[in-house]
């Protein structure tokens, strides 16, 4: 397998030649070719396809630099309220991965019993405490941060915003506050300092409960012991809600659900009549200096792939393209001098859409975690089929907190 780096240099010599289909064309004053056309679209499909395989390779190097330097014992008293309760995560850990298995709490070991229990999340079950054939349970320390790693990769919103994670879903009230347009003065000697509050609001935010919906395994996976039952519902669980979290907090309507970073953010720009689908250099530069400077320095782009690809094209007045590719480590691709976010769910260039963010979006948008991710097993109701049925359980909600932050460019709606 190529490394990191191998893989930013032939991206980059893609790029190149992507790059050199364009230069020609434009040193000739023509459009493109078929066959230029058809070269360009398959360049660029690889470079995509490279840029996928690097994002997935750091992805899988950072996993492993976090699982070997966290603080074991943080971690679970961080994850696992078994483990507060006084519990070994080791028992805990072993009596859940026989629990994934199917086997029931009265063929377990007391006190492998006793210790998946004290995990169960009560007050999210309709069910009695005694009911062994469909309780639910925290996923331990290990099988929790990874699931968290997995909805990550699937809602990488995420990782750009502030996060912040509570012990229980209470609803409260967050503080919201700008204050750049509040300005200190010069003070004369034995003069009275005059005041200056700082306006706050607020945004309630709670905790919505969030589901992965049901996975139906066999009995017979169940039972053999070569197969990671682990790795298969970390990744059939953490994918579907990873999905839905990422779409939620990025368009989210705030009505019943989250607020989306899309839906609660203000216009910075709005393109020229009759560029519905289309964004010029011009539109991207007034983006950016509609946000205050304070926001600039930690301030990137957010769009999708299309957009990205729209962009591509653009360049400067010196003929630069504005897109950059990386080939260095640690350095990502660069968007007139900034980082980008691609998000999925950010929407396609159309009339009246908001298909670009810029700004700084950890200032800007809070999301909030509620616990660990809860499993439920059940086991009688596809028993006449041979099978148990697992269903994940989180709870999450998001919320603008500084509309000035970052701002978006819209499409005109002719």
């Amino acid at each position: 397998m190529p490394t990191t780096q191998q893989l930013r240099d032939q991206r980059a010599g893609v790029w190149e030649q992507m790059k050199g289909v364009m230069d020609l064309a434009e040193r000739e004053g023509r459009d493109l070719t078929a066959e230029e056309r058809s070269q360009y679209d398959k360049a660029e499909g690889d470079l995509d396809r490279l840029g996928d395989d690097i994002e997935r390779q750091e992805r899988h190097e950072s996993y492993g630099k976090q699982l070997e330097t966290v603080d074991r014992s943080q971690l679970v008293a961080a994850a696992d309220p078994a483990q507060r309760a006084g519990e070994s995560n080791e028992r805990y850990t072993r009596a859940f991965s026989g629990y994934l298995r199917g086997v029931n709490l009265s063929e377990m070991e007391p006190a492998d019993a006793k210790a998946l229990r004290s995990g169960w999340q009560k007050e999210e079950r309709a069910l009695a405490v005694g009911t062994q054939s469909a309780g639910g349970y925290l996923a331990p320390a290990q099988f929790d941060t990874q699931l968290r790693e997995a909805i990550l990769t699937y809602s990488n919103l995420l990782s750009s915003v502030q996060v912040i994670n509570t012990d229980s879903g209470v609803a409260f009230s967050w503080p919201t506050v700008n204050d750049t347009a509040n300005v200190g003065a010069i003070l004369a000697e034995n003069q009275q300092v005059t005041e200056q509050d700082v306006v706050f609001g607020t945004a309630q935010i709670g905790a919505y409960k969030y589901t992965s919906k049901m996975v139906r395994v066999s009995m017979e996976l169940l039972q053999d012991a070569a197969f990671d039952v682990e790795g298969f519902l970390r990744r059939a669980l953490a994918e579907r809600v990873g999905r839905i979290w990422n779409q939620h907090f990025t368009t989210g309507t705030g009505s019943s659900q989250p607020q989306g970073i899309v839906t609660g953010s203000t216009v910075g720009k709005t393109g020229a009549a009759g560029q519905t689908t289309t964004v010029t250099v011009d539109d991207l530069i007034d983006l950016i200096d509609s946000i205050d400077p304070a926001y600039q320095g930690n301030a990137a782009f957010m769009m999708n792939a299309s957009t990205r690809k729209a962009i591509r094209k653009l360049k400067d007045t010196t003929g630069m393209p504005l897109w950059q590719p990386s080939i260095q480590a640690g350095v990502p691709d660069q968007l007139l001098g900034y980082s980008y976010i691609l998000n999925t769910d950010m929407p396609v260039p159309a009339a009246s859409a908001k298909s670009i963010l810029f700004g700084d979006f950890r200032t800007g948008y809070l999301a909030r975690l509620v616990l660990g991710f809860s499993v439920l097993r059940l086991n009688e109701r596809y028993a006449d089929y041979g099978q148990s049925a697992f269903l994940g359980f989180a709870r999450a909600d998001g919320v603008v907190q500084n509309s000035s932050a970052y701002k978006a460019y819209q499409h005109p709606a002719t």
